[in-house]
């Protein structure tokens, strides 16, 4: 086992450099005085995005907030920013760094909230975000279809991947409405395997209550559901403002039209990416090919993805401070809490 997890760890960082060595290649191909002239385009222009990275941040916060199924007056704004922040930043490695972003999110809210809240609140947050993001993937990709003069093979690749989303998003609602226990009955089928049994078994219940509650919210809390909801849609129409300021500020004037086809691939890059820890290469290189789709030159979707990832590193470097800080103050929790917690988490 030891021998398996060391030769994913290889892979991993194989990966990285992998896709670290073509960012150099990149920039190196288009020239670094061409990149750095049109990032210095931006100038000013980097600590608006900058700041409306902080905004997006700070929406879905809120957004988060909303769909808390308990009292959580004892659970500070701060400190759930600090933890979307921390999620974000473990996020950035890949798949199993999501996974782990989320699970550091449900540890680090500490005994301040049962954990079966915990659990539905965070796998609610990321479902919502999720759901909208395929929302507006399929509305920025039906917008490239019909507003954008691509060629027959890319308008046949939108609409394909268009009708993929559309499906996923008529399952996942129908799986709501019709509350199929979609979670508890993949818990129990690992639950089967000898390796995963004990551990399963203990925490069942928990996966149990969390489901409930996250399949009853929309109908238990229907405005704050909604609110969430429209929150969530609200980040995502700051990411399609973003690339809009960008490609403004680099000279390249399009619509936001061309904006929002521009995010929905840029989407699927991300989860495409996802496979490749810190997405370094295939991002920059999506973007150039998404660039030159929308007519623009391949340098300027190079310096725009640079741009993107600059504002990232920044708030993903404010989020690694706020897990220095959350776990420092998880550590020096009062025994009663403690006790509380894992009286909880037995439960």
């Amino acid at each position: 086992m030891a021998k398996v997890r060391w030769q994913e760890r290889m892979l991993r960082f194989a990966a990285v450099l992998l896709g670290v060595a073509f960012l150099i290649f990149l920039i190196g191909r288009t020239g670094p005085s061409t990149v750095v002239g049109q990032v210095k385009t931006v100038g000013w222009g980097l600590l608006l995005i900058i700041a409306l990275g902080g905004i997006s941040h700070l929406t879905k916060t809120f957004a988060w907030r909303f769909i808390f199924s308990c009292d959580i007056r004892n659970v500070s704004f701060a400190r759930t920013f600090g933890l979307r922040l921390v999620s974000e930043t473990i996020g950035s490695f890949g798949l199993p760094g999501q996974v782990l972003g989320e699970t550091a999110r449900v540890y680090l809210l500490g005994s301040a909230l049962p954990v079966a809240n915990s659990i539905s609140s965070v796998t609610l947050d990321r479902g919502l975000y999720i759901v909208t993001a395929a929302l507006v993937s399929v509305m920025g990709l039906l917008a490239a279809c019909f507003q954008l003069s691509l060629s027959g093979t890319w308008r046949l690749y939108a609409l394909l991947f268009a009708s993929a989303l559309a499906i996923v998003l008529v399952g996942t609602i129908l799986a709501i409405l019709r509350r199929w226990p979609v979670l508890s009955a993949a818990a129990r089928m690992i639950g089967r395997l000898p390796r995963f049994k004990n551990y399963v078994e203990a925490k069942q219940s928990v996966i149990d209550s969390a489901e409930s509650d996250l399949l009853s919210f929309h109908q238990n809390a229907p405005k704050a559901f909604w609110a969430s909801l429209v929150l969530n849609v609200a980040c995502h129409g700051m990411a399609i403002l973003e690339v809009y300021l960008l490609l403004c500020f680099m000279g390249a004037r399009t619509g936001l039209c061309a904006a929002l086809a521009f995010e929905a691939f840029t989407k699927l890059i991300n989860v495409v990416g996802a496979l490749n820890p810190g997405n370094f290469g295939t991002y920059e290189g999506g973007n150039m090919i998404l660039t030159r789709l929308l007519g623009i030159a391949g340098s300027t979707g190079l310096s725009l993805g640079l741009c993107r990832r600059a504002r990232s590193l920044f708030w993903k470097g404010i989020g690694l401070l706020c897990f220095v800080a959350l776990s420092r103050s998880s550590r020096q929790t009062p025994p009663s809490l403690a006790m509380r917690y894992d009286a909880v988490e037995a439960s």
